[in-house]
C-alpha cells in the first residue's frame, strides 16, 4: 500500500518520502493535468524526471518549476503516436541520464461523447493512436532501455472506462480497455527480466475540464463517488510513484483503480 502518511491522511507524499531516490523516470503527457502533477510528484520522490508532451511551452514551464524546487528535469517535445518521436525521446533520456528506471505512460486523448455510430472515423483513429498506440510505442522503446539497465517499472494510464463500458465513449473505452491488455501481456513478457508493468485506472479527477465546471455541474459527479469528492491529479501521481517504487516490488500485471470507490458499487 502507499506510504502510511498518504494512506492515513490523504496528503501527497512530501519530498521526505524519497521512494525513487537516484532513479530516472519518464512521464508522457507531462504538460498539464495528471501528467504535470505526476512529474512534480516523481521529482519530489527523488527521481530525475524526463517530461514528454507535444505542448513544448507548457511542458517547459513544468520542468522549470521542478528545477526551481531543487529537482532535476529534462523536457523533450514528443508525439506519443509517432515511432520516430518516441524513439528520440528514449535516446535523449539515455544521453542525458544514462539509464531509465521508471516510466508513467500518461499521454492520452478523448472525444466528444456520442453514440458509437456517430463517432467519426477520424476521432476513433486519433483516440486509438494517442492512447493505445502511444502506450505500445512507449513500452516498445522503454523496455529495451530498462533491460540494459537491469530492470525497471512501468505504469500505464488506463481509466475506469478501461474496466467498464461508458455510454457515448466507445472509442475512448476501447483504447483504455486495450491498454489493460497491453499492460498484462507486457508484465508476463518481461517479469523474468525484472521489469514490472502495471496500470492505473482513474475515475473522476480534477482536470482542466472538471475544474471549469460550476459547483452545480460538479454535483452529479460528486454524488456518484462514495468518498464524496473528486480526485486530485497529485493523488494519481502518488499512486504511480508507489507502483514504480520498491514498495510495490511484488506487484505486476495489475490495473489499479483510483476512483473514490465508484467501481466498488458497480458505478
Amino acid at each position: 500500500m502507499p506510504p502510511a502518511s498518504f494512506a492515513m491522511t490523504g496528503q501527497i507524499p512530501s519530498a521526505s518520502n524519497r521512494l525513487l531516490e537516484g532513479k530516472v523516470a519518464l512521464i508522457t503527457g507531462a504538460s498539464r493535468g495528471i501528467g504535470a502533477a505526476a512529474a512534480r510528484v516523481f521529482a519530489q520522490a527523488g527521481a530525475a524526471v524526463v517530461l514528454a508532451a507535444r505542448d513544448e511551452r507548457a511542458m517547459d514551464a513544468v520542468a522549470q518549476d521542478i528545477v526551481a524546487a531543487g529537482g532535476r528535469a529534462l523536457a523533450v517535445p514528443t508525439d506519443a503516436g509517432d515511432p520516430a518521436s518516441v524513439e528520440h525521446l528514449i535516446s535523449r533520456t539515455l544521453e542525458m541520464y544514462g539509464r531509465l528506471d521508471a516510466a508513467f505512460n500518461n499521454a492520452g486523448d478523448t472525444h466528444m461523447p456520442a453514440p458509437l455510430a456517430d463517432i467519426s472515423i477520424d476521432d476513433f483513429d486519433r483516440v486509438i493512436r494517442v492512447n493505445l498506440r502511444g502506450v505500445f510505442l512507449a513500452m516498445k522503446y522503454e523496455i529495451p532501455a530498462m533491460v540494459v539497465g537491469g530492470g525497471g517499472a512501468i505504469v500505464n494510464m488506463s481509466s475506469t472506462a478501461g474496466l467498464n463500458g461508458v455510454r457515448g465513449m466507445a472509442a475512448y473505452a476501447a483504447a483504455k480497455h486495450g491498454i489493460a491488455g497491453l499492460t498484462k501481456s507486457a508484465a508476463l513478457d518481461y517479469a523474468q527480466r525484472n521489469i514490472r508493468v502495471n496500470a492505473v485506472a482513474p475515475g473522476p479527477i480534477l482536470n482542466d475540464r472538471i475544474s471549469r465546471l460550476s459547483d452545480e455541474g460538479r454535483a452529479p459527479i460528486i454524488s456518484a463517488i462514495p468518498l464524496g469528492r473528486i480526485g486530485r491529479p497529485e493523488e494519481v501521481g502518488a499512486l504511480a510513484v508507489w507502483l514504480c517504487s520498491d514498495q510495490a516490488a511484488f506487484l505486476t500485471g495489475a490495473v489499479v483503480p483510483i476512483d473514490g470507490g465508484r467501481l466498488a458499487g458497480g458505478g
